[in-house]
């Protein structure tokens, strides 16, 4: 998952993440803009075009219409507020990170509340823990593209 600036940082950036993210379980990646509109469009009634779609994942869109937040706000289970650029966006997008891992990795309700009980120093520890694993794993994937 890319660091919270990346995900809050413009509405391609925040759509981009979705895509990789947030797509519905049990469904294949979209291979390209036109699959992406498609399920989209089929999920919603929202009638989205791959122009639409690459339009706001390359930035070359940045005032969506309404409709076109709400069908994605929709398919993709966030609130409006998400695409917003204010507060309300950094705060949804970690709810939405809380929620993508809570079932899908391995971390439960039970590891939650252990984390919750946890002192402030060894809430500490795992974060810093966390922190560093992410970093690993990203220089091993940018090692891997080189």
């Amino acid at each position: 998952m890319p660091d919270d600036a990346s995900v809050t940082s413009s509405l391609a950036a925040k759509i981009e993440w979705l895509i990789q993210n947030r797509w519905p379980a049990g469904s294949r990646l979209p291979k390209n803009n036109v699959e992406a509109a498609a399920a989209i469009s089929e999920a919603t009634g929202e009638d989205l075009s791959s122009t639409t779609i690459w339009k706001l994942r390359t930035g070359r869109s940045d005032n969506p219409q309404l409709k076109t937040l709400k069908g994605l706000s929709t398919f993709f289970g966030v609130p409006i507020g998400y695409f917003g650029d204010d507060d309300e966006a950094e705060e949804t997008a970690d709810r939405v990170a809380a929620s993508s891992l809570v079932g899908e990795s391995g971390l439960n309700r039970e590891a939650l509340r252990a984390l919750v009980e946890l002192s402030d120093g060894g809430r500490q520890l795992v974060a810093d823990f966390i922190i560093s694993a992410a970093r690993l794993e990203q220089g091993r994937e940018k090692a891997g593209e080189a």
